[in-house]
């Protein structure tokens, strides 16, 4: 594989570093006093949910984070910050990439009707997919340092 400036390798791990940046920005720019004691992303999530053309996730939605929000938003917060660290760090990395992906589906799901959620989370599924079949954890990686995912 003949590339410009950096090897094959090298710019898979560059994509899966980037993507975990996109992952610490979205942890980073919520306000985390107002999601943990609030549960304000997950109030907001519930309005739209509520007003979902598709009824299983409406009702899934309802079961699942609606009855226990608190619990709901710490999960969603520290996913989101464990993801982007891993992915920077290149520690449990192809776990990391399905996580990342698994989440980014939930979210294109939950908000189908808006073209610029669907546009950012279709990118990142395609960034985790790509990353995780080039195996971009040989790189600038701590599991690659650990010999971890061979």
């Amino acid at each position: 594989m003949r590339t410009i400036w950096l090897s094959g390798p090298e710019w898979l791990a560059a994509l899966r570093i980037g993507l975990g940046l996109w992952w610490l920005e979205s942890w980073r720019h919520k306000d985390k006093k107002a999601w943990l004691e609030r549960s304000t992303g997950i109030t907001w999530a519930a309005g739209i949910a509520a007003k979902h053309r598709w009824a299983f996730v409406r009702g899934g939605f309802g079961a699942v984070v609606g009855s226990r929000p608190k619990l709901m938003a710490y999960v969603v917060l520290y996913a989101e910050l464990a993801i982007g660290l891993g992915l920077v760090l290149g520690f449990l990395t192809p776990i990391a990439l399905i996580g990342g992906a698994l989440l980014n589906l939930l979210y294109f799901v939950l908000m189908i009707h808006d073209w610029a959620e669907q546009g950012q989370n279709s990118m990142m599924v395609l960034i985790s997919l790509v990353a995780l079949l080039g195996m971009s954890w040989q790189t600038w990686a701590l599991d690659e340092t650990w010999g971890l995912f061979l």
